[in-house]
């Protein structure tokens, strides 16, 4: 028997044909102009105008560049549905014809398609006020690529103007062909935390290291040791991942240069293990430091915190019900927990809420088209995942269409699976 929720979603969206041909250019021309994080003036300007004439109460400039449209239609839960609009410094080599027009900014996590998504299905809400009843709460937030965005919006003195909602929903994009959907109840994502490491040495000529303290070499001796943190520190039955993604140093060939900067990121899924790898992280760095006889003790910062992505498992059972019926029982996928991180729990976490923590879900779906995904090599998903350009590819590439279409159902259906 299908659900009241799903025969909603299919009666609102069956006009989307009528609008496709809006959406996709609305996702190009996002695409084309990306921006980073902190600086969606834009993207977020776009947002606002589109729901403002959609008939949504909007306020922007919360948490910075952040939006929150309301559309209130009767007594019902509020429902928060939100996406996330910043891009990556990548330099994009899709060859596109609507390609970042933007040097060395991109679209590569697909924030374009989860903020046409949203669009797209309060426009549709909007469209069909007689089919429900509550409140939406449509936010684009700032800022996710720096684990940022949703925090800053929460404290910001215009988020308590706001209704507090009862569903928090959200969803992303990955390289899978379009139409699948990835559900967990309880833990979904890693947290994820970056540390960035000052070494101080004492530069010099090149001729003469013996008059020096070179911080390259005691970086790279940093970055090596590291690595014995998974490997000889942490049990085997917790998933965890430390990156050195960053080592700058030095200006010139022969100059031993003064210092020297390391840039790690770490994922974690509990929160001990997150504070034994911290901890782990600046033991090694001073110990370096000293073994290398640095004038001075490393100096590190803790940025980019993001927490864990949990799933409250009534709303993941309540949202994959409804998608299985829209997309097929053999569509939904339980798949994880991943280590990729997002700031998207927070909008759901008791502080934020008066003390109580709001249930919140958190998909993946699909924007490969079935026919790009039918001409990827290799014979079962995992191989053609392999060939496909993924998140934070230069080459990250969603079929407009086909990602906007089903991303666009699957918000429209989670929400409708409280709003009906």
């Amino acid at each position: 028997m299908t659900s009241r929720a799903a025969e909603l979603t299919r009666e609102m969206l069956s006009d989307f044909g009528e609008h496709a041909a809006g959406l996709g250019e609305l996702y190009r021309d996002l695409h084309a102009h990306p921006e980073p994080s902190w600086q969606e003036h834009r993207t977020a300007g776009i947002a606002a105008a589109r729901l403002h004439a959609a008939g949504f109460k909007v306020t922007e400039g919360v948490g910075g560049t952040g939006l929150a449209g309301v559309l209130r239609n009767g007594d019902g839960p509020v429902v928060l549905l939100r996406a996330d609009m910043d891009a990556l410094p990548v330099t994009e080599r899709t060859g596109l014809p609507y390609a970042s027009a933007v040097p060395g900014v991109m679209h590569a996590c697909g924030h374009d398609v989860h903020t046409t998504c949203l669009i797209a299905a309060a426009e549709a809400l909007a469209r069909r006020t007689a089919l429900w009843s509550g409140t939406l709460l449509a936010v684009a937030q700032p800022a996710e690529e720096l684990g940022e965005g949703a925090l800053a919006m929460v404290r910001d003195p215009a988020w308590r103007e706001l209704p507090r909602p009862d569903a928090v929903l959200g969803q992303h994009v990955g390289p899978f062909p379009a139409g699948s959907i990835v559900h967990r109840p309880g833990l979904l994502m890693s947290a994820a935390t970056t540390v960035d490491v000052r070494i101080f040495g004492r530069g010099g000529h090149g001729s003469s290291p013996e008059t020096c303290v070179d911080p390259i070499v005691t970086a790279a001796h940093l970055v090596t040791r590291l690595q014995t943190i998974v490997s000889r520190e942490v049990s085997p039955r917790e998933s965890v991942v430390v990156t050195a993604g960053m080592l700058r140093a030095g200006t010139k060939a022969n100059v031993i240069p003064d210092e020297a900067h390391v840039a790690l990121n770490f994922r974690s899924q509990s929160p001990r293990v997150r504070d034994q790898v911290l901890a782990a992280i600046r033991r090694i760095a001073e110990a370096e430091c000293a073994a290398s006889g640095c004038p001075r003790p490393p100096e590190l910062a803790v940025s980019g915190d993001f927490p864990l992505t949990v799933n409250d498992a009534a709303a993941d059972a309540r949202v994959s019900a409804v998608h299985a019926e829209l997309f097929g029982a053999e569509a939904v996928i339980e798949h994880g927990p991943l280590m990729g991180s997002e700031d998207f729990s927070v909008f759901g976490f008791a502080e934020h809420n008066g003390g109580t923590a709001v249930p919140s879900d958190f998909w993946f779906f699909g924007g490969t088209s079935p026919q790009a995904w039918a001409d990827a090599p290799g014979e079962g998903p995992e191989e053609k995942l392999a060939t496909i350009p993924g998140n934070h590819s230069s080459q990250f590439a969603p079929d407009a269409e086909a990602s906007v279409q089903a991303g666009t159902a699957a918000l429209t259906g989670a929400a409708l699976a409280y709003l009906s």
